[in-house]
């Protein structure tokens, strides 16, 4: 007899129970070592020890690349919810609810304006967690809507892609944002302003095979898995065994495919470098410069409210 299940009342019980968060403790999938989340949160989501990337939100990755955490949320137009009406084990439309109800984020594509060691970028990213960063209407329209700011505003656009490839339940609209996204950024190559590619892991199907193999410069975070179809499709059509590492950074950096591959924790700098070098302005003489509050925190603004040069706090 268990004095506690059986003899000690309900709510007395949820006294002496301890909740525990799901997320306390993270096990590497490369060592398999046991971190604590705090500490990976802290480590920009990678594992102290053994250097493993982890997949970074839409959210925190912003956080981590514009000056003092904060941005301009640029608004986005809102596109047809289920335009097929397609159902498989479940309808499209709940699994779009439940999306963002467990992300926060209206679809896979969220884009911001602001401050990069001082000078104006336009920054969109993929969050993998919502439909595995599938590229639908949504995320099409976000991406056009960003190239189209850059060029307004004449900055850099950034680009953090970590996708699964179209997304099936839109079907042929959903493969008609590949060549839209495309025609995007050549609209900014004629406007002769950057376009910089970070390919996380994973980036493959049509998203690698549109807009995230365009950019001026190719940079791959470590260990990423980039490529179109799966190593396992490619053999069996090939008949060939694959090099070990095939379709990870390293490999494709050795191979000519990536220009460099940049550690998170240097990515920023990288970044910021880039930007300056295609667009030939002057370095900032003191990183104290851009320490100053120079943008108001994120808030929701349409492309033509944002300002072109961000106040001052």
């Amino acid at each position: 007899m268990n004095w506690l299940t059986n003899v000690v009342r309900p709510k007395i019980r949820n006294m002496l129970r301890r909740e525990t968060p799901e997320n306390l403790w993270i096990k590497c999938p490369d060592s398999g070592q046991l971190v604590f989340y705090k500490d990976v949160e802290a480590n920009q989501f990678v594992i102290p020890g053994s250097n493993y990337h982890m997949r970074m939100g839409a959210v925190a990755r912003l956080k981590s690349i514009f000056d003092n955490e904060t941005w301009f949320d640029v608004a986005l137009p809102d596109v047809t919810a289920d335009p097929l009406k397609f159902r498989d084990e479940k309808k499209y439309v709940d699994r779009i609810k439940d999306a963002r109800a467990r992300t926060n984020l209206n679809d896979a594509v969220k884009v911001g304006y602001g401050k990069l060691e001082g000078a104006a970028v336009v920054i969109a990213v993929q969050d993998f967690d919502f439909m595995g960063g599938s590229l639908g209407m949504a995320a099409g329209e976000a991406l056009v809507r960003g190239l189209e700011l850059a060029v307004e505003k004449k900055s850099p656009f950034i680009v953090f892609a970590a996708s699964g490839g179209a997304r099936m339940q839109e079907g042929i609209l959903s493969l008609m944002q590949m060549p839209r996204t495309t025609v995007g950024v050549q609209m900014l190559r004629e406007a002769k302003l950057p376009y910089i590619v970070v390919l996380t892991n994973p980036t493959t199907g049509g998203v690698t095979a549109s807009y995230a193999m365009l950019g001026d410069v190719q940079i791959a975070e470590p260990g990423a898995l980039i490529g179109f179809a799966g190593a396992r499709v490619i053999e069996q059509t090939i008949r060939e065994k694959l090099p070990e590492g095939f379709q990870r950074a390293e490999y494709l950096k050795e191979h000519g495919m990536v220009d460099m591959v940049v550690h998170r924790h240097d990515l920023r700098p990288t970044l910021a470098r880039l930007c300056r070098l295609l667009t030939k302005a002057p370095a900032l003489e003191s990183a104290s410069k851009s320490a100053q509050p120079v943008i108001s925190p994120a808030q929701i603004v349409s492309a033509p409210e944002v300002a072109p040069a961000a106040p001052h706090a």
